[in-house]
């Protein structure tokens, strides 16, 4: 059973709740910690899975790499269409050209580059809530405080499931929307590139208003802080108000005050006059671009390195999720002995122990047996090298013996 209470709190705009739950029995606390065992059987294979074929992935996506490094022809910095070069893997560096501006009539941006995007901005009733639990004549209590402010939000906020929507009403949806516009066709030197490689320019500035204000003719319209706000008053901005701001990546205009074209770096197959993924004989495709002038060599080096870091990423990864779950599987046996205090916590620390050094054995063990799998002979090699020193020792022992 639970009861609530609602007090009022010192502001207008805050309230607190505090709700009263009866304290679960020992079954019930039992049936729930079965269900986290559950969880944590699962959890445990998926760490399994996730150790082991990391091992393997990390592997093919070095291979693949080597391979299109003694593959790749670097092109010049000012290449022309090359059709020896169909099906092969290049290298250019140039700076990013599209054909025709992208433009907003709405608020009549005009930027010369890859993406454009428009982001719209409401000013909402926002909910924020912080809950404590505490133990009152023999219950379990929880008092609840929520609080409410008004802030600028990309999305709509449903002010119906606030705790108290009476004088925090949201508007039910953006008057203007946002949205990403993308150059139909872009190019490096005379080269295509495929949607894969545009989807990944992303280095997003701000667009600079100040150069703008004068061409704002709409009354309800105001420029501030790099900002289109649709109120006369952007200072005070009331619930329901709009705001919009621009930002554009891959800069691609010539003569554009925003700044020179920006200058990227890729590593694809030519096909024709466009710019593909490029299939190695370990099944990965390689389709890089780094938005930088770099080498055939740097482009790769800077691959093997995120790789790198990917692999230990999700061997801690695969580790957390180990702990995890050996912490799920084992809170029965806490379960049963959390009515004894002293007890209680002494199971509590011993348990945290050994799903520390459980999953850290086991993670080591399975990473272990993936090289094995993998790579079996590096495997060995290492296995030799470590049983090396044994093999020396017990060769010395009978001289020993005999001296």
């Amino acid at each position: 059973m639970s009861s609530e209470q609602t007090f009022s709190g010192p502001e207008p705009d805050q309230h607190r709740r505090v709700t009263v739950k009866s304290n679960p029995g020992f079954l019930e606390r039992l049936s729930e910690t079965a269900g986290g065992t559950v969880v944590g059987v699962g959890l445990f294979f998926l760490s399994i899975y996730i150790l082991f074929t990391n091992e393997g992935r990390a592997l093919q996506t070095a291979c693949s790499l080597d391979e299109g490094l003694s593959q790749v022809k670097s092109l010049d910095s000012y290449p022309i269409l090359d059709l020896q070069n169909n099906n092969r893997l290049v290298h250019l560096s140039a700076q990013l050209q599209t054909l025709t501006p992208l433009h907003d009539p709405s608020y009549r941006v005009v930027v010369q580059a890859v993406k454009l995007r428009r982001q719209v901005e409401m000013y909402q009733w926002v909910e924020l809530s912080e809950s404590r639990d505490y133990k009152e004549n023999g219950e379990t209590k929880t008092e609840t405080t929520y609080t409410y402010n008004t802030e600028w939000k990309s999305e709509v906020v449903n002010s119906r499931n606030f705790d108290k929507e009476i004088g925090h009403q949201n508007p039910s949806a953006m008057p203007v929307e946002s949205v990403t516009v993308v150059a139909q066709e872009v190019r490096v030197g005379p080269l295509i590139l495929s949607k894969g490689l545009v989807e990944r320019i992303n280095d997003f500035q701000t667009l600079r208003l100040k150069d703008l204000s004068a061409f704002v003719v709409d009354p309800f319209l105001s420029v501030h802080d790099d900002y289109f706000y649709h109120t006369q008053f952007p200072l005070r901005p009331q619930v329901g108000d709009v705001r919009v701001r621009f930002s554009f990546a891959g800069l691609s205009g010539e003569n554009s005050h925003l700044g020179p074209p920006l200058t990227v770096s890729i590593v694809a197959m030519q096909r024709g006059e466009k710019l593909v993924p490029f299939k190695t004989k370990s099944g990965d495709f390689l389709e890089i671009i780094y938005l930088e002038e770099l080498t055939a060599q740097e482009v790769f080096a800077k691959e093997h390195q995120y790789n790198t870091m990917k692999t230990w990423g999700l061997r801690a990864a695969g580790w957390f999720l180990m702990f995890v779950s050996i912490q799920l599987t084992t809170r029965i046996l806490y379960t049963l002995v959390d009515w004894v205090p002293l007890l209680r916590d002494l199971v509590s620390f011993g348990l945290k122990i050994f799903a520390l050094c459980l999953s850290c054995s086991l993670s080591l063990l399975v990473i272990g047996v993936g090289w094995l799998f993998y790579r079996p002979l590096v495997a060995a090699g290492l296995g030799a090298l470590a049983l090396l020193p044994v093999f020396l020792a017990r060769s010395g022992l009978p001289q020993k013996k005999n001296e």
